[in-house]
């Protein structure tokens, strides 16, 4: 019976799950594997990108997604696998059946397969390798031989390319007579006799010339050839630093191997910056799918710095036990100056960590970045210094009070915008991702230093 009932009525909770997609049509489709209704199923989804799909199997439970894949059969399209989460990317290729895993994967472009297999076990990434025809197997396989995170992985070998001597007819006539053109591309990449690439010409500025213009002539201005060993987010740089649609990949003989379009470098600006704010957060690369043993052994080694870092600023405050007794009211309000300095390190510490991720904060002027981070600290230490010291004399009905917490707020809010700053440039300096450990040192210092000065303020002024 309650079999039955769950047939019948869309599950309520996992609709509200797939708040990305329309609701009604999310309801319909969960509604259709209920009901093992694969016309309904397949008339849903025919309507929806590939992209949403993924979502949609991302954001179901495991026993939905088994059900929903095997009533969606042969109709399943390779670039759903592409759009997937890594962390449940696995056990969808583990459901499919090999001709359906075999089908999906033959239409993908080659950098595509490669995002596809990299992380996969031994034997998914033979199934999926054993699909391709043997050029594109080839292919596949070359890439994975270079390193992880290089241009040689981002890259599809796919490249529409021509003599430099061509005029604009050879290259249109060439174009239509080709069966095996890539997906989707942006230019025609002009190569030597050597294979070495020497400019690009938009399909744009093609379709608009005549047959016998030279394409020589019309190269852009701005070109740039990748290295296929470089890494994946000096790519992404350059694409952004130099509005770049396409790139040539070339080896280490500078000889033509692949191409890299916007949209991969783009993705993996998107990854970038993704990862950096979840380090920042000390949470790493979590996923929603991840399990809860691996999101605790992710996040527990940073709790534990945090723990180590909060008993050193206890052990600054057991210094003061003496003064704290004689006047209550500095526990009530040391709280409020290390919350003010973590909270303005942690300002300083987001601005640098991100120009430093995009080379904007560099050696040239990381001075001038830090004396300006130093004199924001100082005035708003000023201003609060100011609002606080009223605070506390006519809180607690003193002035010496109110003048101890306005200084130590002007020493701490400074002190946090220079460890914001010089934390993370130290950090990149000597080689340690400063988005993963800023954070706990920049706390460490405002939690110390504000607890020191307000305390130690209070036992020479107030004593």
């Amino acid at each position: 019976m309650a079999e039955e009932e769950h047939q019948t009525e869309p599950d309520a909770d996992r609709e509200e799950d797939a708040y990305l997609l329309d609701r009604q049509s999310v309801a319909r489709i969960i509604y259709a594997v209920d009901t093992d209704n694969r016309d309904l199923l397949l008339q849903e989804l025919e309507q929806l990108h590939p992209a949403d799909i993924a979502d949609l199997l991302e954001q179901i439970n495991a026993f939905d997604r088994r059900r929903l894949i095997e009533l969606y059969g042969v109709e399943f399209d390779g670039d759903i696998l592409s759009e997937l989460d890594e962390s449940i990317r696995e056990e969808v290729i583990g459901l499919l059946n090999p001709e359906v895993l075999a089908d999906a994967v033959r239409d993908l472009e080659s950098d595509d397969v490669v995002d596809l297999v990299e992380d996969l076990e031994d034997q998914q990434q033979a199934a999926i390798l054993g699909a391709l025809e043997d050029s594109d197997r080839a292919a596949v396989q070359q890439s994975l031989n270079y390193p992880d995170y290089s241009a040689g992985r981002l890259m599809q070998r796919e490249v529409v390319m021509a003599p430099e001597h061509w005029n604009v007819g050879e290259a249109i006539d060439f174009l239509r007579n080709q069966e095996n053109l890539p997906e989707q591309f942006y230019h025609i990449v002009l190569v030597d006799p050597r294979l070495k690439p020497v400019g690009n010409v938009t399909l744009g500025k093609l379709m608009a010339s005549r047959r016998e213009v030279l394409l020589k002539s019309l190269v852009e201005e701005t070109f740039h050839s990748i290295p296929v060993t470089q890494d994946e987010g000096d790519v992404a740089y350059a694409f952004n630093q130099y509005h770049l649609i396409s790139a040539p990949v070339v080896d280490e003989n500078e000889r033509l191997v692949g191409v890299i379009t916007i949209d991969d470098a783009m993705a993996v600006l998107d990854e970038e910056h993704e990862e950096d704010i979840m380090r920042l957060a000390g949470v790493g690369e979590g996923r929603l799918n991840d399990s809860p043993f691996a999101t605790t052994k992710r996040r527990f080694p940073w709790l534990a710095v945090n723990l180590v870092t909060a008993i050193l600023a206890s052990v600054v405050i057991a210094q003061f036990e003496d003064t704290i007794a004689q006047f209550v009211a500095l526990a009530v309000l040391m709280p409020i100056v290390a919350s003010m300095g973590g909270n303005a390190g942690t300002q300083s510490l987001t601005v640098a960590v991100r120009a430093i991720a995009t080379k904007d904060l560099t050696g040239s002027n990381v001075w001038r970045v830090i004396r300006r981070e130093v004199l924001v600290g100082l005035i708003n230490g000023v201003v609060f210094a100011v609002v606080m010291g009223v605070v506390g004399v006519l809180w607690f009905g003193g002035p010496g009070l109110g003048y101890v917490i306005a200084a130590a707020m002007v020493i701490n809010l400074v002190v946090a915008g220079l460890a914001g700053t010089v934390i993370p440039v130290a950090l990149e300096r000597i080689g340690v991702d400063p988005a993963l450990a800023s954070g706990a040192f920049v706390t460490t210092v405002t939690d110390v230093v504000g607890f020191f000065a307000f305390l130690g303020l209070a036992a020479v002024f107030l004593l």
